[in-house]
């Protein structure tokens, strides 16, 4: 097949995360079966207009903003009749390619999550207002079509706004960490030490995992934080200050952003991983934590209730609140035999998440277009 991928970021984007990844797995794959893909996405500085990554194509057109119309330009000028399929990846803005598809192309729309909510903790007045109001509306302009996404959580989201059931399909998600082979083997530091590891964005909430860890701190002295991830945004500049600020703050480590290699050993060697996102498509630092062997805390969100089994592979706060955060780090501090049964379990679950399991599925879907 000729595929063509419309999404705004690619795996080189400076805004990449958890969605490229998969994108890039998938895409490679798909290559390696025989098939030709191309992605059209925005440009960024110092990005190639055109590239080759893995065997499949990257066009990138305009920036953040304007892809969307460029995007429609290009595939007038230059593939109106090339793709037998097209994926139309929606990431907070849809591309509306079934207004100007040839009719015999195939369509289907791939979902990593909505934005909903996110709309006001990541953008400014009124855009953030528009978007919000905006999204239920054009997500029921495109529920005629086949979609694919990689939660339940998402996947209910759409059915509030007009897909049906049947029109949506799970495929799993995969992660890059091979799991540790021999969970006993996996040293943790002395301290029983926290991590948080993502960009710091208003929507990971970052603030409030160091208010937990200061309440929790009053009552585990030894306690340590890690935090590592790009803190390039204006809310990152605050995160800094609060622990410039915190009385704690001899024991909060900020690394910035780090290489998978140092990822790989944080996730190795510290206790717990803290996830307090408003909103992700699944979570996948969950499922690549697990995978060295640390179970999570996180709130009860979409995604995060995903990717992690309550009390079976970690926990899920009752109350998304530092207080009730800084309980459950408590509870797995003091109750040894709890904390070795999540860390075991999440450990063996992480091994059915698998790139390989994840391309079986979309490959399936995507023939059947």
């Amino acid at each position: 097949m000729n595929i063509l991928w419309l999404t705004w970021k690619d795996i080189k984007n400076p805004n990449s995360g958890g969605a490229e990844e998969v994108n890039e797995e998938l895409a490679a794959k798909l290559v390696k079966d025989g098939h030709q893909v191309k992605f059209i996405v925005a440009g960024f500085k110092g990005g190639k207009a055109e590239e080759n990554i893995n065997g499949y194509y990257i066009i990138r057109v305009g920036n953040r903003f304007t892809v969307y119309w460029q995007a429609f330009r290009y595939f007038q000028k230059n593939l109106q009749n090339w793709p037998n399929l097209i994926i139309e990846e929606i990431n907070t803005v849809p591309f509306f390619v079934q207004f100007y598809k040839p009719e015999k192309t195939q369509l289907i729309l791939f979902f990593h999550q909505l934005c909903r909510e996110i709309w006001f903790f990541q953008s400014f007045f009124p855009l953030n207002l528009i978007g919000y109001l905006s999204e239920p509306i054009y997500l029921k302009s495109l529920a005629k079509n086949n979609a694919i996404t990689v939660s339940k959580s998402t996947k209910n989201d759409l059915l509030k706004y007009g897909f049906k059931s049947n029109q949506v399909k799970i495929i799993s998600e995969g992660i890059k960490l091979a799991p540790i082979v021999d969970l006993t083997k996996s040293n943790k530091f002395n301290d029983f030490t926290l991590l948080s590891c993502g960009s710091i964005r208003p929507m990971k909430r970052t603030d409030q995992q160091i208010k937990a860890f200061e309440i929790a701190k009053k009552y585990i002295p030894s306690l340590k934080l890690i935090i590592a991830g790009d803190a390039e945004s204006n809310y990152a500049k605050k995160v800094m200050k609060i622990i410039e600020l915190s009385p704690f703050r001899k024991d909060v480590k900020y690394l910035g952003k780090i290489d998978s290699k140092a990822k790989e050993e944080l996730m190795r060697r510290c206790h717990i991983l803290l996830v307090t996102s408003l909103k992700e498509g699944w979570g996948l630092v969950v499922t690549e934590a697990n995978s060295q062997g640390t179970p999570a805390i996180v709130y009860n969100a979409d995604g995060l209730r995903d990717s992690v089994k309550n009390y079976i592979t970690g926990i899920i706060c009752s109350k998304n609140s530092p207080e009730n955060l800084a309980n459950n780090i408590f509870l797995l501090y003091k109750n040894k035999d709890l904390y070795q049964k999540l860390r075991f379990n999440a450990w063996r679950w992480s091994k059915e998440i698998s790139f390989a399991r994840s391309y079986e599925q979309f490959k399936k879907i995507l023939l059947r277009c």
